[in-house]
């Protein structure tokens, strides 16, 4: 099936530009692409017309969930009739296994699995492996190991009308590909037998698949609702490839196994020469329950530690990924995005690190094989060599990036709403607090709001208070502030709670607010990360969702950051004013509703309320009560793609588990 691109609106000249660019450099096989598009430009629609144009399966990479939740429905509006998938870490609550050697600690993995989400990252497996025209939206979760395509593809199960049909078979295929009996409980993942038919909840779909038999063979196929168990409207289906329950599935080899076996009694052998008795024991008693329940079940938690052996991978060779499953099914016809560049391309390239240092700590002390490092993020020049054809999309892509393209950018430098770059003053350091106290209330007249960035946590906490002190509504904003309250800050300001929010670095994309017509930076002239040339470019692109959008950056000296930041801003300012002029564009503001919050709030029960500072109130009775329900509401955010509310109540659970 084509890509087949829908949309109530057309793309602007700018817009068309860029894809033709974009188009022309992966015919004449550019490998790396930049898309520089400045803040409010669309360069979502953009990469979806390229999509469309191209013809090519696409993975869309996010540096977070929530930002990849956003560009998952907007590709679902604009590809309806295509796969369009959802491909982030399943886990609402995750604690890696660890263990600190200073305390002695281990801490065992815990987590806790959204199913919606696991049901998701199935079905853009199954999808990659069974259609042509697939969108997969994904975080930095691509880049870690779900075990080998090839082998998730051995083990599916085709089924036809007017095969036999054996129950007992049957049942026991289903099993192999993790799939449970479950008579009683129908859910996704388990099967049920019902006189002449067989029952599977797909494991990567919310619909049921009914397999009716009659004379000994398969009579017919439907899908039904789970719920029900009515079939649905649609024909009878004459064949059905039904995909495995489970990313990691294997068959108790037995070659496997004693490799596995040999490699533990070598390790054994490594500690008892070094007079590490403990370590040797502790290694010895985790392999050889491991592999008791492989041969048993052909599962195992913690089994992805052990992937290496069962993809027949060498030591140190990279994972398999989901960008392996695009090369399985497309060669090198596909595309990569990686949005918000500047921010993902340090993300990806930190992944590996951070796990091997886990890891090497456990292998160590015992706890697990060599093997273990195996099962790993890709490397960056691992993630980078799998991807035939890369496009960056940044507003602010770095030089790395700019060389990684052959220094052939495609910009896109106008916004759909014709709004300009903001108009840039440079005041001195002398009365700057006197002078933003009096920009914050001309501003406050007008309805806009103000954001000012400070150089520290310490300084932003003082100025607010000094703000408020002088009648402004006014509040801080860093990384201290917890995630959710972060969120209900943002609205707070945007909705009028707030006039000026006091920030260090309030260049969170995805930060979107229309309602601010200043930006204010305190100390411009103090360089380093928080004032380099494309901290401040990102800085001040906060104000370009207004019409009035303005900057002060207060400096007593022109640094070399300033200038080549003022030079940007105001050589795109020039072009977007020249553009607008050409085509009779009037600047419109951006009308953004601003979403409901989740509430603080937890009901204990009827007519009773849990404040969320109040811990040490709770009798041991109530905290059971709201430990559940902070789980359900952790569920139900993760559910609904909410990842920010899901963080708040995970943590609000390790806070109760803590004050138990």
């Amino acid at each position: 099936m084509d890509f087949n691109l829908i949309s109530n609106y057309q793309p602007i000249e700018e817009q068309v530009k860029a894809v033709n660019q974009l188009a022309e450099g992966y015919s004449r096989g550019q490998k790396y692409q930049v898309l520089l598009g400045v803040t409010g430009s669309g360069k979502t629609y953009t990469i979806a017309h390229l999509i469309a144009k191209l013809q090519l399966p696409t993975l869309i990479i996010s540096h977070n969930k929530t930002l990849a939740a956003q560009l998952y429905g907007e590709f679902q509006n604009f590809f309806p009739q295509n796969a369009v998938s959802y491909f982030v870490s399943y886990y609402d609550y995750y604690q890696p296994e660890a263990y600190i050697p200073s305390t002695d600690t281990y801490i065992e993995k815990d987590a806790d699995i959204n199913e919606t989400i696991d049901k998701l990252r199935l079905s853009a497996t199954s999808n990659l492996l069974s259609r042509p025209d697939n969108i997969v939206v994904a975080s930095v979760s691509a880049i870690y190991n779900i075990g080998s395509p090839a082998n998730y593809q051995h083990f599916v199960l085709p089924l036809k009308v007017g095969e036999p049909f054996d129950p007992l078979t049957l049942s026991g295929k289903l099993t192999g590909l993790m799939y449970e009996r479950s008579d009683f409980g129908f859910h996704r993942g388990t099967f049920r037998l019902r006189g002449n038919y067989l029952d599977v909840f797909l494991a990567y779909g919310d619909q049921g698949l009914r397999i009716t038999s009659r004379d000994g063979k398969i009579h017919s196929l439907n899908l039904i609702d789970p719920i029900s168990g009515e079939v649905g409207g649609q024909k009878s289906l004459s064949e059905f490839t039904l995909y495995p329950a489970k990313h990691f599935i294997t068959t108790p080899d037995v070659g496997i196994i004693s490799q596995i076996k040999a490699d533990m009694e070598r390790q054994v052998v490594t500690f008892e020469k070094a007079g590490k008795i403990i370590e040797a024991h502790r290694i010895k008693q985790k392999v050889t329950y491991d592999l008791e329940m492989i041969r048993e079940f052909g599962y195992v938690k913690g089994i992805e530690n052990y992937s290496r052996y069962f993809d027949g991978r060498s030591p140190g060779d990279p994972p398999y990924s989901l960008l392996d499953y695009f090369e399985a099914q497309y060669g090198n016809r596909w595309l990569l995005v990686l949005d918000e560049s500047h921010i993902s391309i340090p993300q990806v390239r930190g992944m590996y690190f951070g796990d091997l240092s886990r890891k090497q700590t456990l292998i160590d002390y015992g706890f697990r094989l060599p093997s273990a490092l195996d099962n790993r993020p890709l490397k960056w020049n691992e993630f980078i060599t799998k991807a035939p054809n890369f496009i960056a999309v940044s507003a602010t892509p770095s030089d790395y990036e700019i060389d990684m393209a052959g220094n052939r950018v495609v910009k896109q430098l106008v916004r759909p709403t014709g709004i300009l770059d903001p108009v840039i003053e440079i005041k001195p350091t002398t009365n700057q607090i006197a002078d933003i106290i009096s920009q914050i209330e001309i501003g406050a007249k007008k309805g806009e709001r103000t954001l000012v960035t400070t150089l520290t946590k310490k300084m932003a906490e003082d100025i607010a208070t000094h703000l408020r002190d002088k009648g402004i509504k006014a509040h801080y904003l860093h990384s201290d502030v917890k995630t959710l309250e972060r969120t209900e800050i943002l609205d707070d300001l945007r909705n009028g709670t707030y006039d000026a929010l006091i920030g260090i670095n309030l260049l969170r994309e995805g930060l979107d607010l229309p309602e601010v017509g200043l930006v204010a930076i305190l100390d411009a002239d103090k360089e380093g990360f928080l004032r380099s040339s494309v901290t401040l470019v990102q800085t001040m692109g906060r104000a370009a969702r207004n019409a009035k959008g303005r900057v002060i950056m207060y400096a007593d000296l022109l640094t070399g950051s300033i200038a080549s930041a003022t030079k940007e801003v105001e050589a795109r300012r020039a072009y977007q004013l020249a553009y607008n002029q050409k085509h009779h564009i009037t600047p419109q503001n951006i009308v953004k509703p601003i979403r409901d919050r989740i509430t603080p709030l937890i009901e204990l029960e009827e007519g009773g309320e849990y404040q969320k500072d109040d811990l040490e109130s709770l009798t041991p009775m109530d905290r059971k009560k709201v430990l559940t329900q902070y789980k359900t509401k952790m569920r139900e955010a993760a559910q609904n793609m909410d990842f920010e509310g899901a963080i708040y109540f995970r943590d609000k659970i390790k806070e109760l588990d803590v004050s138990s």
